[in-house]
């Protein structure tokens, strides 16, 4: 699996994974509490101004890792144009924002540290019987394999359009659902070699 944690160390990896997700969880908040688009505006510029702290590096990386957010916005841009409806922008501006405050905490925090906090919270579960180690470790996995998904279909549509001049479309979908399923049994595979999630 790949990691989102980035290589590039930065001062926010050495803050605690419970204060950058507390943070960011109170920052959501605020966030769809506000609905003018020039607050929404400054708190898109503070949360860019937060990655580019990080250094050129930093934010290059960061930048990149929120391509896939673009198709999201111009559907929802193009959906509100066709409606004739203002507040598409703040929709955008909440959106974008939202997700590159928690792409920062991702590529801040190793996967321990957040898998640590999620048992953590979820250690009241274990009175009705459930584990906080597998809900959490079910939680990781997710984090870590969208981008393993988001490579994976890249790389299908790409031997689409090797073979064919037509679009891929939605033809990819069940290759990249049956490689989902795939990577799924041999993750579980290494997981029960390893004596299950504990």
């Amino acid at each position: 699996m790949l990691t989102l944690t980035s290589p590039v160390e930065i001062w926010a990896h050495r803050w605690p994974a419970g204060v950058k997700l507390a943070l960011l969880c109170a920052g959501t908040l605020l966030l769809f509490s506000l609905h003018g688009i020039l607050p929404l505006t400054v708190a898109l510029v503070a949360v860019l101004a937060l990655i580019a702290s990080g250094g050129r590096r930093f934010a290059g990386a960061s930048l990149r890792m929120l391509r896939p957010l673009w198709p999201f916005v111009a559907l929802v841009a193009l959906w509100h144009l066709w409606l004739r409806d203002p507040g598409g922008l703040v929709i955008l501006l909440r959106m974008a924002t939202a997700v590159a405050a928690a792409n920062f905490v991702t590529m801040t925090t190793r996967l321990s540290d957040m898998l640590a906090v999620f048992e953590w919270l979820l250690r009241p579960l274990a009175r009705l019987g459930l584990s906080p180690r597998m809900i959490g470790l079910a939680v990781a996995l997710v984090i870590r394999f969208l981008p393993v998904m988001q490579l994976r279909s890249a790389q299908i549509a790409e031997s689409w359009r090797a073979r064919s001049a037509r679009r891929p479309g939605w033809r990819v979908i069940l290759p990249a659902t049956m490689a989902a399923l795939d990577d799924a049994d041999r993750v579980a595979e290494a997981l029960r070699a390893r004596g299950g999630a504990g």
